[in-house]
Order: structure tokens, then sequence, then C-alpha cells
């Protein structure tokens, strides 16, 4: 039997993130009859640990902080510069070519933006097929008008494949028709554990409801509207009880005092819980009664949600980017204008004043997930493109040799 194909992930971050948790999942089911997963990081972490946890190969090449921890909506003109000049950079992507080179590996799959750009340079020099995962959409209201102008040019360059998270991320990329591009493009979805099969229960009436939202404190995700939300929810469901669940990163920090101020000045103190980083993500949404998704920006694809729907929650979400990809308005969740409180306020109080509409929702939801955002769909609809890449290039390389004789 041939060997399994040895895939090599690359990924600038450890930190858990979206994009990390679904790299995670993914990598942990992977055939291992077919592929051998092998990962590199740019620094130690919770993913680093997760990861041989389960029993993958993982790597730590230290990366660079200057690129390391640079933000996504900081990489202006003048860091673009500072990144083709930097000497640590280019030095990480040959020392990372040597490392593909080294092991064997037979194809490079990139997990982040920062990835992309290094790991696929690096995959390139390494002679191997690169397939980026692209979860951000490359879009001006999400990164700077530079780096947007440059990644698209890059994606039409670097890669041999390109997947992304939702249809919504795929439009920002602006790539050409896929006769006129060499580059294969593909939608494949995130998916998420699918807990048993939802079993309809009358609510306690001495239980108070409880509103949350999940995810990092950014104000892009939209943690202010949320509250202004909540502040009028509570005057006709005074028992409800919200939760602002995660943590800011430490740029963020000055957000979360804005948000602890507003809170205050809404008279929400004691109705509104901020409960800080959560491990136990799954658990933390089963305590939900209904789930509020509140990006001001549009939302690459919406990892949260699916998890909701998968646990059988009803979901209030934003509508935009990749979210009406996921909730169907009205049968699985209510899906509101972007950055608009009073209509938030109102699809919330219409949950919570509806039981019947709320089990009824949750359940969709819940089938929803099973027909399309399972796990075992991505890791096979990735597992595939594996095969059509590796195929290609099989390919290409017999037609050069024969062509040498």
């Amino acid at each position: 039997m041939a060997r399994p194909k040895r895939i090599l992930f690359v990924d600038h971050t450890a930190a858990l993130s979206g994009g990390e948790i679904a790299l995670l999942n993914l990598v942990s089911r992977l055939d291992r009859r077919r592929y051998t997963p092998i990962v590199v990081l740019g620094a130690e972490g919770p993913v680093a640990e997760r990861l041989r946890a389960a029993g993958v190969q993982t790597h730590v090449l230290p990366l660079d902080r200057s690129v390391a921890e640079a933000r996504k909506d900081r990489l202006g003109a003048s860091a673009l510069l500072r990144w083709g000049g930097l000497a640590a950079a280019l030095a990480y992507t040959w020392r990372l070519a040597r490392f593909i080179a080294a092991r064997r590996v037979d194809l490079v799959h990139t997990n982040s933006l920062k990835a992309d750009v290094i790991g696929g340079i690096a995959g390139r020099l390494a002679g191997k097929p690169v397939l980026w995962h692209v979860r951000d959409r490359i879009e001006t209201d999400y990164l700077p008008a530079p780096v947007v102008r440059v990644f698209r040019a890059v994606c039409r360059i670097v890669p041999t494949a390109v997947v992304v998270n939702s249809a919504a991320t795929m439009a920002t990329l602006r790539l050409p028709p896929a006769r006129r591009t060499r580059v294969r493009a593909r939608v494949v979805h995130d998916g998420t554990e699918l807990f048993a099969a939802p079993n309809p229960r009358h609510d306690d009436g001495g239980r108070p409801l409880v509103v949350g939202l999940v995810g990092r404190i950014s104000r892009w995700k939209g943690q202010h509207v949320f509250l202004q939300a909540t502040a009028v929810v509570a005057k006709n469901f005074p028992a409800a009880r919200f939760r602002i669940i995660g943590a800011a990163l430490f740029q963020e920090r000055a957000y979360e005092s804005e948000l602890r101020d507003l809170t205050r000045s809404l008279g929400m103190t004691e109705r509104v819980e901020f409960t800080g980083f959560r491990a136990d993500v799954q658990r933390a949404i089963a305590e939900l009664d209904v789930l509020v998704h509140a990006s001001i920006s549009g939302e690459p694809f919406g990892q949260v949600v699916i998890e909701a729907m998968a646990a059988a929650k009803p979901v209030v979400a934003t509508d935009g980017g990749g979210i009406p990809e996921i909730v169907q308005q009205e049968v699985t969740g209510l899906l509101v204008p972007m950055g608009d409180a009073p209509a938030m306020a109102a699809a919330i109080s219409r949950l919570l004043g509806d039981p019947q509409l709320r089990r009824v929702m949750g359940r969709r939801g819940w089938e929803r997930v099973r027909d399309h955002f399972t796990l075992e769909r991505t890791v096979g609809a990735i597992e595939s493109l594996y095969a059509d890449l590796l195929i290609a290039t099989a390919a290409r390389r017999r037609g050069w040799f024969g062509r040498g004789r």
C-alpha cells in the first residue's frame, strides 16, 4: 500500500480562536489511512497542547512577534512595507520551506491570513501544492484597503487552490471565472459536533430565561449593540438575564471597559453577567435559552451560530456576511440588520415571549446542522479536495517527465 499522504498545516498562532478551533476539528478527524497531518505553529499555546493530546505531530517554529502579533485591522501600507523588508519574515519563510522538504510533505494547507502568505510562499519554494484556507472576508470593511488589494492579487499567484468558509467570503476574493484562472476555488462550510436529537421540554416557570452572546470581546462583534438591546428587552422581561461570554485580547481591553460603563449607564449591572473566557463553550451555550449574534460587520462564517443550532437553541443574528447561509429566517432563527439594537430587542423579545417558537426553531436549527454543517461533511469535503489536488499534481509531474524523454 502507498504511504498516507503527508499534509502540513500552517498557522501563525496557537491561540484558541475560531479558525484554530476549526483546524483542531479537521486534523483530529482526518482519515489516517489516507492522510498524515503535521502541524506547524508560530508559537506555543492551547492549540499546540490540544493537538499533541490528540496524537497529532505538532511543531512550533517561533514566528517573530512583530509579525505574529500584528492585528489584521492595523495592517496598513506602512505595515506592508515593513513586512516586505522584514528579514525575520523572510528567514522564517526559508526555514519553513526547508522543513517542508525535510519532512517529505505532499501538500501544504495554510490556515490564517498570515500563514497563507508565509506558508504559501514556503510551500511554493519547496515545490509543493498549496491550499489556502481563507476564513476572513477580504473586504475594506474588514481589512485595510492595502491588505485587501495585495491579498486579492497574491491569491491569484501563490496558492494552487483556495477553500473558503462561505460564499460570502468567496465573493470578496474577486477571483476571475474558473475558465480564466488556474487557481481552484471551493466553498466548504465549517462544521460542528452534533448533539443528540433535542427532546422538547416545557420551560420551567421558576427559572429565569437567559440570553447570551458568545465570542471574543471586540467592537466589530457588536457587544455594545447587544447591551443596548438588553435594556429594551428587560423592560418587558424583568426576570430575564443576559450573558456576555468571552474575553478581550489585550488590544480590546479599552472596549471592554466601555462595555462595562455602558452596562452601568443602562442600569443593567444586576442583569448582565460578563463571564470572561470559557473553555467549555458547549456547556455555556447549553445554559442559554436564546443565542444572539451581534456583529456590526459581515461575519465570514459564524461558528458559534452553528454550535448554538447544534444544541437546539434558537438564534437571533445580524444579517450580513456568511450568516444568511446558516440561519434560515423564520425557520431556524431571526435575522436583524447589523447595528440595529431596536430590531435586535424586538427579535429577542419575540422569542422570549413564545416558548413554542423557541422549541420549534431550536429543533429546525438542529436538523439544519445535521443536514449541512456536521464535522463529517466538512472533513469529507476537504479530503476530497486533497485527493483532487494530489492527483492533479502527480499528473503534471508525469507530464513533465514524459516531455523530458
